[in-house]
């Protein structure tokens, strides 16, 4: 079992098919535990409303969706914004000052005044077609815009460059101060600055504690850093070789 205070960050990693994301997903009622209980400021979720509980919730999952609707409208569903209040294409306007700031947190504002027609641009099969980590970093922007107490990142820049999503986590540890983070990452450089970090393994709990920490065991972290390291190194000395 573990505890997440406000303000703190709570990183959950491990191997492909260890639990990660079925762990955070029993947050927001996505699934129900089967045993033990999950508490939310005290109060066992199964007892909370699921439309009260996930409004309190920022859900970021890995893999994108997008609406056939302005790339301001895709982040403005956070805050209740209409789809298809905007003529699609239409000359660019300033932004709800909301949408701005969460753009700016996922730093995707620039590459949206970068379009031709701003914060018009359509989505969608009609509409431009975004890179995959311009997709995650829109989806991303849409929680932020949300306000939410609890934010929870299911491997939800793992399209991003480690440079942008490094950025983007500074950005968010002011964002979310004193509310709680979950952050999963197949990236060990993503969570090395967490308060506590959960490695899971054949679905369960088999380390926790700060990057120090988990370092000084030697144990399933540690081999998940190494083995990151040497894969950049390898594809290091690949590029450089062509």
């Amino acid at each position: 079992s573990f505890s997440a205070d406000p303000g703190q960050t709570v990183a959950v990693v491990g191997p492909t098919g260890s639990g990660k994301s079925t762990l955070v997903t029993l947050i927001p009622r996505i699934y129900d535990v089967t045993s033990g209980r999950v508490l939310v400021d005290g109060v066992d979720v199964r007892d909370l409303d699921s439309g009260e509980l996930r409004s309190l919730i920022g859900m970021v999952p890995q893999d994108p969706f997008l609406f056939s609707a302005t790339i301001e409208e895709n982040i403005g569903l956070g805050i209740g914004l209409d789809l298809g209040a905007e003529e699609p294409g239409a000359e660019d306007e300033d932004p709800d000052e909301v949408v701005l700031e969460a753009a700016r947190v996922a730093q995707l504002h620039m590459a949206i005044e970068g379009f031709p027609k701003g914060w018009g641009t359509l989505l969608g099969e009609r509409g431009v077609n975004l890179s995959g980590g311009q997709k995650q970093r829109t989806t991303l922007a849409r929680a932020v815009a949300r306000d939410p107490r609890i934010l929870v990142l299911d491997d939800a820049l793992s399209a991003v460059d480690t440079h942008t999503e490094a950025r983007i986590l500074d950005d968010l540890a002011h964002v979310m101060e004193g509310r709680t983070s979950f952050i999963i990452s197949h990236r060990v450089s993503a969570v090395m600055n967490a308060d506590l970090i959960l490695v899971l393994d054949g679905g369960r709990m088999v380390e926790r504690g700060r990057h120090t920490e988990l370092m000084a065991l030697g144990g399933t972290y540690a081999q998940l850093l190494h083995r990151q390291m040497l894969e950049q190194d390898i594809e290091s000395t690949t590029v450089g070789a062509k």
